[in-house]
């Protein structure tokens, strides 16, 4: 089992048709890891509030919202999940199709994990794999 499919194993990647707003999705996007008591709601809270004080600052690329909070809080394990909303969602503007929801559990920890997922979404092809919405697809790229 590599790193990443440990920080991502496949019961935290889902795909769904659409979803009502930005919000509900990031909340969709966390319920894997707040069932396994991963992270609390204090940091999905912390996610959404931060986007609605500084605007969509997590769309690092088209369609792509790294969703984040202050590491720590709200935080039990190092962990991570994956939503793809087939129908894009508006993040104040932004129209999103991935939802990558890190949590770390200080400022570093979670770095060299980050790294190796960021080169997947990356790299055009699997980009657009992700993007296609193709669940047991996804999950191949990450295992």
């Amino acid at each position: 089992m590599s790193s990443i499919n440990k920080l991502l194993p496949k019961n935290q990647i889902q795909v769904i048709e659409t979803a009502e707003n930005w919000m509900k999705a990031v909340e969709i996007a966390s319920n894997p890891l707040l069932k396994n008591k991963m992270i609390t709601h204090t940091y999905l809270e912390n996610m959404i509030r931060s986007v609605e004080e500084n605007g969509p600052y997590m769309v690092l690329a088209d369609y792509f919202a790294l969703m984040h909070a202050k590491p720590g809080l709200g935080v039990n394990e190092q962990s991570m999940s994956l939503l793809v909303v087939k129908d894009a969602v508006d993040m104040k503007g932004k129209p999103i199709h991935i939802f990558l929801v890190l949590a770390a559990k200080n400022h570093e920890s979670h770095l060299e994990r980050l790294k190796d997922i960021m080169e997947i979404f990356m790299d055009n092809e699997k980009y657009q794999t992700i993007l296609s919405g193709n669940k047991e697809t996804i999950i191949q790229l990450f295992a």
